[in-house]
């Protein structure tokens, strides 16, 4: 059984997001309402990265309201509304009624 550190944890994230801000950018996936990725448009290794990278939020999104005493859904609406302000222009965003948009 191999236990990473959380630095460990905390690197391998990064280097996952590295692959997410490319995949955003090129405009396979986007920023859902409920502080999760979404699939805009598949490509090649697509869908696997949006399960670990939704897997990974859950796990630290679960987390946080574990330590803080907060219900799930109150930590994946902040998380969602964050992502959407670090959103760059012209980066995919889900609206209120789940339609894919580019942010302004």
């Amino acid at each position: 059984l191999h236990v990473r550190s959380r630095r460990q944890r905390q690197m391998c994230i990064r280097d996952r997001s590295t692959t997410l801000q490319q995949a955003q950018a090129q405009g396979f996936v986007g920023e859902r309402t409920d502080g999760y990725i979404g699939i805009v448009k598949s490509g090649p290794g697509i869908a696997r990265l949006v399960d670990d990278t939704n897997l990974k939020r859950r796990q630290l999104y679960r987390d946080i309201a574990r330590k803080n005493g907060i219900p799930l859904d109150a930590v994946e609406t902040l998380a969602a509304e964050k992502a959407v302000q670090r959103a760059v222009s012209g980066e995919h965003i889900q609206d209120v009624n789940g339609n894919w948009m580019r942010k302004p």
